[in-house]
């Protein structure tokens, strides 16, 4: 967790509904006037590294992006949730104005959430939220096999797996029967999407332990995902080795609101 300074300059990254956003920003832009604030409003060419903070508009779609687009200029990403569930957001849109005041005097912390690398023949890509293989024909199975850490965990018939982040756990991982991992966990979990077996369970691991999985299908390939975009294909007999990145991505959010407390609020009331 990383101390927080005052901001000068602000990114603001939306999730392009005018008919939702445009009030907000109008809002945002006051706040920000009263505080002596500068925004700038992302059009996704710019250098995201002249900011102190980026504030999304939206939900956690549009934080992952944000979290994508400011993981090399290492910018904290705020969130205000103007999407549906906004796990990953700080507050509510009612409290726009006091939560931002708060936050450009200073009054947020950062908390560093774990990335994740992909490499299939030598390409890498990196995640903020999750790496998926999975079958490239829809409704065929394929048999994986995989290791961690150099050691071979055997072979398994499924519709893929899900290699994911802390902040990527709550996403498909989730509604796989993943584990919910805490923020700040320095740990990706490996769930198996429909796996045909009584006996298969989520793994959760550590930094020193690369996964890697293998595609052992002869007559149906392997698509590579990261966050959700095509990366690679993997015929019978490739690989995709993921492993923790070498860089975080930096959540900013207020003091109070802290991983249970958005747990409690989301999934457990």
């Amino acid at each position: 967790m990383q101390s927080a300074e005052p901001v000068r300059k602000c990114l603001v990254i939306t999730h392009g509904k005018p008919a939702a956003i445009d009030p907000a920003l109008e809002r945002l832009r006051r706040v920000a006037a009263k505080e002596g604030v500068e925004l700038l409003i992302d059009d996704e060419r710019g250098d995201a590294g002249g900011a102190d903070l980026a504030v999304v508009l939206g939900g956690d779609g549009t934080m992952l992006r944000a979290l994508r687009r400011c993981l090399e200029a290492q910018v904290p990403v705020f969130g205000v949730n103007f999407g549906n569930v906004g796990f990953l957001t700080a507050i509510h849109p009612d409290e726009l104005e006091s939560g931002l005041a708060r936050v450009f005097a200073g009054d947020y912390r950062v908390i560093e959430l774990a990335t994740l690398e992909a490499e299939v023949g030598g390409t890498r890509r990196t995640a903020v939220n999750d790496i998926v293989a999975t079958s490239s024909i829809l409704g065929r199975m394929v048999s994986l096999s995989w290791a961690v850490g150099g050691e071979d965990l055997g072979r398994l018939s499924c519709d893929g797996v899900i290699c994911s982040t802390p902040s990527g756990s709550t996403g498909y991982n989730l509604s796989n029967g993943g584990p919910v991992m805490v923020w700040g966990l320095d740990a990706m979990a490996v769930t198996f999407i429909a796996p045909h077996s009584l006996h298969a369970r989520p793994l959760v691991v550590g930094r020193s332990r690369e996964l890697v999985v293998s595609n052992r299908t002869a007559e149906v390939g392997v698509t590579v995902l990261a966050d959700g975009q095509r990366f690679a294909e993997l015929a019978d007999g490739e690989s995709v080795l993921v492993r923790l990145g070498s860089r975080s991505t930096l959540l900013a959010t207020l003091p109070e609101v802290t991983f249970f407390a958005r747990y409690r609020e989301t999934f457990a009331s």
